[in-house]
């Protein structure tokens, strides 16, 4: 008997011949019965392999067939595939890979990106504060040089009152070697005055003993008596005047000679003084000096982390850079995924086409001719 007629929505089972519905859309076609739990299809493969081993036409068709369901099987799996792969779900699957990736990578270059505006930011916030420690340490340094420079002033004005200190005491001293020399000179005309008064005194003795004698011998010779008397007494006089002057001027000397000893211990005191502010602004200037150098280590450590913070920023300059370029490079891979994705499109839909097209024109199966049996 003949196969029934089949519309457009079914096709007759290979086995049977009864219609078996197909799907509506693109697709591996059904060439047998769908309902009896593949019956139709063991039983045409059962007969094909009785048949395979027959001589003659009935094998040749057994194993055509063989080969047939084979590309069909083929065709079927290679038809899954690439509606599996290049359907618009399939494709749009992949589009949306794509576009995750590229987004992914978009959203990584952006971090990156704000990364690297955020370090320069903070690089340049980092140099502003460099700059402006810089700018407080010359300061300072500019201001411990005006110390140091002041101290070094009050230690010249020291060194000179000090220096008239020394001339001072060495006036002092050279008062008072005056002094002793005066006392010296007063002492040794005491001496001479006492050896006068006492030769005064020997003269008058004597003159004593020759008055005596000559007012023993004669009378003429008292008015020489009295008038050596008198020039003896004349004679005391002068010399205890000369020894008053002595002892007074001896006094004075003392007096000037002491005078001169405390004005030389006041010099002392003043030049032990000065000696210990002259020490104190060496002190203040050591420490100018201490201070100042490290100042100048600081301007110096600065100027390092100045140099290290430019050669960050330089750094970060370079990385921002890259990752625009990385940003520029993922754009274009978009770009190009985007036209990939187009021209998956265009190829799907070419495919879509040729398929319909080849269902279109491909051939209904004829199938078996099966003899009725005798009555």
């Amino acid at each position: 008997m003949t196969a029934p007629d089949t519309d457009n929505e079914t096709r007759p089972c290979a086995n049977c011949g009864r219609p078996v519905p197909q799907r509506a859309s693109a697709g591996r076609p059904f060439r047998y019965c769908r309902d009896n739990d593949g019956e139709c299809q063991r039983a045409s493969r059962n007969v094909r392999m009785r048949h395979r081993s027959s001589p003659g036409l009935a094998g040749s068709v057994a194993r055509t067939w063989e080969v047939v369901d084979r590309l069909d099987t083929l065709v079927g799996t290679l038809t899954e595939a690439l509606h599996s792969e290049m359907s618009p779900a399939g494709v749009e699957r992949q589009v949306a890979e794509v576009r995750a990736d590229t987004s992914q990578q978009v959203a990584s270059a952006h971090a990156e990106r704000d990364d690297a505006r955020r370090d320069a930011e903070q690089a340049a916030t980092a140099m502003a504060n460099a700059h402006q420690i810089a700018v407080a340490a010359t300061a300072e340094r500019d201001e411990a040089q005006h110390r140091a420079a002041d101290a070094q002033r009050s230690a010249e004005e020291a060194g000179k009152r000090a220096e008239e200190a020394a001339a001072a005491r060495d006036e002092a001293v050279r008062a008072a070697t005056g002094a002793a020399a005066l006392r010296e000179r007063a002492e040794a005309e005491r001496d001479t005055a006492t050896h006068e008064l006492a030769d005064v005194r020997k003269n008058r003795d004597a003159a004593e003993r020759d008055l005596a004698a000559a007012l023993k011998d004669s009378s003429d010779f008292r008015r020489t008596a009295t008038a050596a008397q008198t020039e003896a007494a004349k004679a005391l006089e002068l010399a205890n005047a000369k020894a008053s002057q002595a002892t007074e001027e001896t006094g004075q000397a003392r007096a000037a000679a002491d005078e001169a000893v405390t004005r030389a211990v006041a010099a002392e005191r003043e030049r032990d003084a000065l000696i210990k502010s002259v020490s104190d602004a060496d002190a203040r200037v050591a420490a100018g000096t201490a201070e100042l150098a490290g100042v100048v280590a600081e301007r110096d450590r600065l100027a390092r982390t100045n140099d290290d913070l430019e050669r960050t920023a330089e750094r970060a300059s370079r990385e921002r850079a890259e990752l625009e370029r990385r940003l520029a490079s993922a754009r274009a891979d978009a770009d190009s995924a985007q036209e990939r994705v187009a021209q998956l499109t265009s190829q799907v839909s070419d495919l879509a086409s040729a398929l319909a097209a080849l269902g279109a024109a491909r051939p209904a199966a004829v199938p078996p001719q099966t003899s009725s049996p005798k009555s």
